[in-house]
This record gives C-alpha cells, structure tokens and sequence, in this order.
C-alpha cells in the first residue's frame, strides 16, 4: 500500500519532523479557527483576549496511546508535554477566569477534563466517540472563546456553536475512515464493475483519495471564514 503513512500530514519519523506531525497541522488549524470565529461573533472584540483563547487551545496532544501517528518520540517524553501544554493551557484558563469573567472557570475544568478522558481513552473511551469529539473539538471551543470575549452566551453563539459541532463531526466521519485505512488495513483488494461494463481496481487510493481531498478543502474553508471574520472585525 502507497498510504504508508498514519496520516496524510504525517512526515517521514524521526527528529523535528515528530513533533510537526504531532501537532496535527491540518486538524489544529481548524481546531483553533473555531477559537477565532467564537471571539469574532462577540459584541467587540478583544485582539488580547483571543490571542489568549488560541494559546490555551493550542496546547493539546494526541499521542498518547499506542503512537497513532507513529513518532519516534518516547512515552515519557509524551506524558511531560502532555502535563505542561494542558497545564499550561489550565493557567491561562485560570488567568483569564480571574480577569475576565468566572463563567470559565466551568469551561476550565471541562477542558481540562476532556483533553485527558479523549486522549486518554478514559472509562472505556466513552469520551472518544463521535459526538464527544464534535462537542469537544467544535462546539466547546467556539463557544468558550465567545464566552471569554463577550463574557456571557448567547443564541447566536450557540447557533455557531452547532455549526462548529456538525461541521467537526463531517470532519470525524471522514478522518475515521482515512485512518482505518491507513493504520490498520494491509491489503486492499477488488474491482468497481461501471454500468458501460469498464471495470476500475479498487486500491487504498481508493478508499482514501476523496475524503482526503475533503478533508483538506473543508480546513481551508474554515480556515478562511475565521480569517475573514476576524479580518472584518478589526477593521
């Protein structure tokens, strides 16, 4: 199979190349323009507050159990960035509780707790399924960077908050297949019969080529309403 790779952002293993790949270029990207576009839907604004809101959802990890993206980087090494990003993640969380508005303090701790129980695969994975993941990876960061410039939740920002959540379970749908094909399938095999009686072979490309190419246009486009939203904003 051509689609060695654990992921199609993965690079080759080894070095600083482990670290990029950990990051989840295309995913954290996406991730952190639901941050942006929940600050853009506030009343005003605050350019502080949604640098603050992207750092803290920034610091997130996946690696943590069986070396999905099949780094070379070590358990223990894992578990220490694993402890200092969210940590991380929690001060600043924290910080902006005290300074802004303690409605987050809830938001916090549910952030910091879902990080552990998704990536962790805590009480049998329950928190890895399909709705945990649009809830926790679309719809709560949305609506917690809303909450963090605007102070408090509105109809609109739940609206958005269910966009972020649909939007992120097509992403879930689509990735899980890709990743099924790429990590735990070693052979494919069989042909496409066409109605003009053509026949096509069917190969990993197959099964993977489309919902790639989806994958990577739908992160463009939230990429590039997040951008336009905080753009018309500011100016």
């Amino acid at each position: 199979m051509s689609t060695s790779r654990p992921a199609f952002y993965a690079l080759q293993p080894g070095g600083w190349r482990d670290y990029l790949t950990l990051l989840h270029p295309p995913y954290t990207l996406w991730h952190l323009s639901y941050v942006a576009i929940g600050a853009a839907l506030a009343p005003d604004l605050d350019v502080e507050r949604l640098l603050l809101a992207l750092a803290a959802f920034f610091l997130a990890l996946d690696e943590l159990r069986g070396h999905p993206l099949r780094t070379r980087i070590s358990d223990r090494t894992l578990v220490w960035l694993s402890v200092v990003s969210v940590g991380g993640a929690v001060a600043i969380g924290i910080y902006a509780t005290f300074a802004y508005t303690a409605w987050l303090a809830p938001f916090v701790a549910a952030g910091a707790f879902i990080v552990f129980a998704y990536n962790l695969e805590l009480f049998g994975g329950a928190f890895h399924s399909d709705l945990w993941f649009a809830l926790a990876w679309g719809s709560f960061p949305l609506l917690t960077a809303y909450l963090a410039v605007a102070e408090r939740i509105t109809l609109e920002a739940l609206l958005a908050a269910a966009f972020a959540g649909f939007f992120s379970l097509a992403q879930r749908r689509l990735s899980t297949q890709v990743r099924t094909v790429r990590r735990r399938v070693v052979a494919v095999s069989g042909t496409l019969e066409l109605a003009g009686g053509e026949q096509e072979a069917v190969s990993a490309e197959t099964l993977t080529a489309a919902p790639e190419a989806a994958l990577r246009a739908m992160t463009l486009a939230v990429v590039s309403l997040a951008i336009c939203l905080v753009v018309l904003r500011l100016t």
